[in-house]
């Protein structure tokens, strides 16, 4: 449940950020789905573990996507507020309809948008 958290639990924020960075790779066309799986440890900023699951869709070894990933996308707790700027709460608007699947608008649903495309695309190539 996301609903009554705030962006420093990093369940939450990696969440967006684990869709932000999915719809990003697709969006690019390194694969047609992927799922990505960030993992976190007390104490430690950076994940353990990135983890892309493209159901065998991916047009480049996904070792290399999940290296990209890190290169490209600031992936601490910190680094995933600032980026997706989620000290500006919008309590009310997911709470009611949900927080994916919305059009990223007015600065709000950052993790929707696709602005890291042609960084992926570089990145693997």
């Amino acid at each position: 449940a996301f609903s009554g958290k705030d962006p420093t639990k990093v369940d939450r924020s990696a969440a967006y950020m684990a869709r932000y960075i999915a719809k990003n790779v697709v969006a690019a066309e390194l694969a047609d789905v992927c799922e990505v799986q960030l993992s976190y440890a007390i104490g430690v900023a950076e994940p353990v573990s990135v983890n892309v699951n493209c159901d065998g869709t991916h047009k480049y070894d996904e070792e290399r996507i999940a290296r990209a990933i890190r290169e490209i996308f600031q992936l601490t707790p910190k680094g995933i507020i600032e980026s997706l700027g989620l000290r500006k709460p919008i309590y009310l608007a997911t709470a009611t309809h949900g927080h994916f699947g919305r059009a990223p608008e007015d600065d709000q649903f950052t993790w929707e948008r696709l602005d890291k495309v042609d960084a992926l695309r570089s990145a693997v190539s």
